[in-house]
């Protein structure tokens, strides 16, 4: 049986508009945000699937937007940025110079102070990939930019430097294939979601 994993990044909120690193800070959405996912839907076949949503506001609020009711999971949650959040990265690069640039040199490695590193993500993530692998469950999960990414590297062999391997459309679904172990491989990516001709008659 092959096990689809779909992977959507909740929708824009005040920080994300403004480039500000989130992390585990509780960002709910713009009403903009809220207003176009108002009109989308969950294209076939992921809206058959069940859904799960990592425990941050922004991510639970995009689910009730598209009209999804998630179980939330706890280990979906954003990388930790420590003493990071609410900076943003280009100021972050002027400040810090070069220890900056030999941090993003670690590639999996690289962290914030007091935060986590995208290696420490993955350890995280895994087990509750295999988890739904040897449920034989394909599944959706509304979750973060750093949760993806991991899942992305791990799926095509990306170190993390330099440009990734293609680009992802962050207001897109990305689906993958899991194997028995829950490592995951690219399925499709960039599936957008579908247009409501009458979000009055949402499904």
């Amino acid at each position: 049986m092959t096990v689809t994993l779909a992977l959507l990044r909740h929708a824009e909120t005040p920080w994300s508009r403004d480039k500000q690193v989130q992390g585990r800070t509780d960002i709910g959405l713009t009403e903009q945000a809220r207003a176009a996912l108002s009109r989308l839907a969950v294209p076939d076949p992921c809206a058959a699937m069940p859904v799960f949503s990592s425990p941050l506001q922004r991510c639970t609020q995009t689910a009730a937007q598209l009209g999804l009711v998630p179980t939330v999971e706890p280990r979906l949650i954003e990388m930790a940025w420590g003493r990071w959040e609410g900076r943003r990265l280009v100021d972050l690069r002027a400040e810090l110079g070069e220890a900056m640039a030999e941090n993003e040199a670690r590639g999996w490695d690289f962290m914030a102070p007091d935060g986590e590193s995208p290696r420490q993500v993955w350890q995280r993530v895994r087990p509750w990939l295999r988890e739904r692998a040897l449920a034989g469950a394909s599944t959706l999960a509304i979750t973060h930019r750093g949760v993806m990414r991991v899942v992305f590297a791990q799926a095509t062999g990306w170190d993390m430097l330099g440009k990734p391997p293609a680009r992802l459309d962050w207001n897109a679904l990305q689906l993958f294939t899991l194997d028995a172990h829950g490592m995951p491989r690219v399925q499709r990516l960039n599936l957008p979601l579908d247009a409501l001709a009458d979000p009055g008659l949402r499904p």
